[in-house]
């Protein structure tokens, strides 16, 4: 029941199709005309141009991400501490009402 059941391997029943059979062709060499020389290819896109207005457009984005990434994250750092410090508030009182508990008994 635990042992694993290994697949056993089917064994071919012949030739799926016959083998291809290549015949040799004659090449006939072009001696007359010299080769041509390769022309270099054309770019597809256009290059980018930065003009001032551009490059004053990607430091304006860039500065913006990176303050709002810090936000968030002086947000997030923000959010953990008020945990943080409610979660010792929470403990602090619950051990001075146990202690008194203790007390009166």
């Amino acid at each position: 029941m635990f042992r694993p059941k290994i697949p056993t391997m089917p064994t071919p029943t012949g030739l799926g199709t016959p083998p291809v059979v290549f015949e040799p062709t004659a090449i006939i060499s072009n001696a007359g005309t010299p080769p041509v020389a390769p022309t270099p290819p054309t770019p597809v896109r256009p290059t980018v141009q930065l003009t001032p207005g551009t490059a004053l457009a990607l430091v304006g984005g860039g500065t913006a991400v990176v303050l709002v990434l810090g936000a968030v994250l002086v947000s997030l750092l923000l959010a953990v501490a008020i945990t943080g410090a409610s979660v010792a508030v929470c403990a602090v009182v619950l051990r001075s009402l146990l202690a008194s508990d203790a007390k009166r008994r």
